[in-house]
């Protein structure tokens, strides 16, 4: 079975940066579009961002537009974000993920886990002064 661990949340201050990272095994990571979701206690899932296998093609929610970037290193099978210009509105539980259908969780307003067949624990970030 596939294992996902992410690791790099922490709490930062209005404007600092984060990188958060996502250890991947038993899942053929280099064949896989990967996704980056959050979580607010109380609140549904939020896709953040996508990235495809080969990592050429990335998306990004409007709301971390210009601000994060997903990358990946297949020989590796890790999967990263970078948090950049964070807000307080960033604070959130961050998951990596394997969505089922990458293209609809874009188009999707409500993800839920239904719609990944694998995700790791999560990690959590915390922006406030």
């Amino acid at each position: 079975a596939g294992q996902l661990v992410e690791s790099g949340g922490d709490w930062v201050e209005p404007g600092g940066s984060l990188r958060l990272s996502c250890a991947t095994s038993g899942i053929v990571f280099d064949r896989l579009t990967m996704s980056w979701v959050r979580q607010v206690p109380g609140n549904g899932l939020e896709w953040v961002s996508l990235i495809s296998n080969d990592g050429d093609t990335t998306y990004y929610a409007d709301s971390v537009k210009g601000r994060f970037a997903i990358t990946r290193d297949n020989a590796k099978s890790m999967l990263y974000l970078q948090l950049n210009q964070l807000k307080t509105e960033d604070t959130a539980t961050y998951y990596c993920a394997v969505p089922l259908r990458p293209l609809d969780l874009m188009a999707t307003a409500s993800p839920t886990w239904d719609d990944f067949s694998y995700w790791g624990q999560g990690t959590q970030v915390t922006v406030s002064l």
